[in-house]
């Protein structure tokens, strides 16, 4: 399986003062994806287009997400014509994940394999819950939601596009 260069990281959800700081929901774990210096292209859900390249200047927690400063964004007015775009960055800027973590976007499409049930789907969404990420496995229209915990994933090999589980008889 080949991996995703552009990882969805945020999505624009309004702006903050005049300056051009933009209010991000952040799709990532930590404010560090973020990190000044690194280049994001952000454009609309539905955008054919490659989308346009920013480089942040500024990053940091407010309220439920970031506030954000690119180069370049330095109106409200410019702020603005962003709401509602999604932010990507290239994989080559993140770390590596530690092992036993995977990003989301890798997981999207693996099948997924129960030790008893066999072939049970592919991974069609993930949602955090708190506690660990559930993965949505669809499979001829029906569903069944997998905590991404060591309990039920046995084990994920992104490079055969497969997920193992243990799930319960009864599941």
């Amino acid at each position: 399986m080949s991996k995703t260069s552009w990882f969805t990281i945020g999505r624009v959800t309004g702006v903050h003062g005049l300056g051009g700081n933009l209010k991000v929901w952040s799709f990532s774990e930590s404010i560090d994806t973020f990190c000044p210096g690194k280049t994001v292209l952000l454009k609309f859900e539905n955008e054919n287009a490659e989308g346009a390249p920013y480089t942040i200047l500024k990053a940091q927690p407010h309220q439920k997400g970031i506030l954000l400063a690119l180069d370049g964004i330095n109106t409200r007015e410019l702020a603005q014509d962003l709401m509602g775009c999604d932010i990507f960055i290239d994989r080559n800027q993140l770390e590596e994940p530690e092992e036993d973590t995977w990003y989301w976007q890798d997981l999207y499409g693996l099948d997924v394999i129960d030790h008893i049930k066999g072939f049970i789907g592919k991974v069609t969404q993930i949602f955090p819950t708190g506690a660990n990420d559930v993965l949505v496995v669809e499979n001829e229209g029906k569903e069944v939601l997998v905590p991404m915990h060591k309990n039920f994933v046995a084990s994920v090999d992104l490079e055969n596009n497969i997920l193992k589980t243990t799930l319960p008889e009864d599941y």
